[in-house]
């Protein structure tokens, strides 16, 4: 029972932020559950472990925030159209990318990636067009690489969705909306690339695949009651200070990593 508590706090924490900044959660659940984990993961596959974990918990935390995002009109769902074909892919190529990389690397990629996004988003780099008028080679590509990144680092593809959207244009509270449903698929596909990754790899000690589904039952629990109480939030806030928060929590997050 004491190891579970824990857990329910990172899954209704993680919930919350999914709900609010449209990030899936990972972005929490990755670096706590390195913490969680390690005195019975191998160290090996420890960042695997955390990584399959979470995307696999994202898949039930979407659920719940793109319903609450979507009771406010607030997604635009011809941009997830775009996105999902080749986010599919990407993320599935992702999961077995993953496989191959070190936890050092996997680590200090999350990092800089959280790091380098968190800038862009801080300084508001935009672009002169809107996401509208983007050819649609532009989403083909964008939406592989928004896959394959958010699986190898275990996220929704918020921190890559959102940014892009606002970098095109799209108010920023449609941004994070969106980026709430175009985790769902990621989430999805990721996972189960994690859970046929892990099967047959002996110091994978989750019960499935990369999945520790002890953990993974205790976040969703939490995280689905949560997530919509972040998605009011968005609403209300006001969307300049939005932003300017969504950027301090992804740097706190690299850092967080990097220290680790």
């Amino acid at each position: 029972m004491a190891e579970i508590i824990p857990l329910l706090f990172l899954g209704a924490f993680a919930g919350f932020v999914a709900g609010l900044f449209g990030v899936g959660g990972g972005l929490i659940m990755v670096p706590i559950l390195l913490y969680l984990l390690s005195p019975t993961v191998d160290q090996s596959v420890l960042m695997h472990t955390a990584v399959g974990t979470a995307l696999a918990a994202i898949v039930f935390t979407s659920i719940s925030s793109v319903y609450a995002h979507h009771r406010h009109g607030a997604i635009i769902w011809r941009y997830f159209i775009k996105l999902t074909p080749t986010i599919l892919l990407g993320a599935y190529c992702g999961a077995f990318a993953a496989k191959q990389m070190s936890f050092d690397f996997m680590r200090i990629f999350f990092a800089c990636f959280e790091i380098s996004v968190a800038l862009i988003m801080w300084f508001g780099v935009s672009a002169s067009g809107h996401a509208d008028n983007l050819a649609r080679w532009v989403w083909i590509i964008v939406g592989y690489i928004i896959g394959l990144v958010s699986a190898i680092v275990g996220i929704g593809g918020g921190t890559m969705t959102t940014p892009f959207l606002t970098y095109n244009n799209l108010a920023i509270k449609n941004a994070i909306a969106t980026s709430a449903a175009v985790g769902m698929p990621i989430a999805i596909a990721g996972s189960v690339g994690f859970m046929i990754a892990g099967i047959d790899v002996e110091a994978a000690t989750g019960d499935l695949g990369f999945v520790n589904l002890k953990a993974l039952f205790s976040i969703v629990v939490a995280s689905v009651l949560f997530a919509p109480l972040g998605a009011k939030v968005t609403h209300i806030v006001d969307s300049k200070k939005l932003k300017k928060g969504f950027a301090i929590f992804l740097g706190f997050l690299g850092l967080t990593v990097i220290l680790f």
